[in-house]
């Protein structure tokens, strides 16, 4: 990669971007999903041992944000939409997201040979002025069956560190 410009369309790196080997388009491969892998909690203790598979339930996340369908549209073969819906939740709940979204955040800047934490801030239509006491962002909430902007954007980075599109 040329610095201060992006990569250029060519065979060498053609490779990268071609998803046809997966299922979706929006799953992840085996080096995305070790980049993602160990960031995910481990069962709680006591209680029933965990069935799903993790990896399938951020399949059937991304498969959601990348196509906007329905959560009653998700294919056969993911988990269960109240499976899926449940663990965007939960992840959403204790944070597990946010450690995803920074730690690929970290890695996509690193990858561009840029430092981890930007220098610039910029205000956009979700910033909106509180009173005169500041800025506060307006979030909202998960269990209106809305999808949050800042989530799509959180999970598909994984998609782009592993592309190399990591900006």
């Amino acid at each position: 990669m040329i610095l201060g410009k992006s990569p250029m369309w060519t065979n060498e790196n053609r490779g990268r971007y071609d998803r046809s080997r997966l299922r979706y388009p929006s799953d992840l491969a085996d080096e995305e999903w070790a980049h993602v892998a160990p960031l995910i909690p481990p069962a709680r203790r006591g209680g029933n041992k965990r069935h799903v598979n993790e990896r399938e339930v951020v399949i059937g996340l991304m498969y959601v944000l990348s196509t906007g369908c329905q959560w009653r549209a998700i294919p056969k073969d993911l988990p269960p939409r109240s499976t899926v819906h449940d663990y965007l939740e939960r992840w959403s709940w204790d944070g597990t997201l946010d450690r995803i979204h920074e730690t690929l955040y970290v890695k996509c800047r690193e990858a561009a040979l840029r430092e981890a934490s930007p220098t610039a801030a910029r205000a956009d239509s979700g910033m909106t002025p509180c009173g005169g006491s500041g800025w506060s962002q307006q979030l909202s909430p998960i269990s209106t069956g809305r999808r949050p902007a800042a989530f799509s954007r959180r999970l598909i980075s994984a998609n782009m560190l592993a592309a190399g599109r990591g900006q």
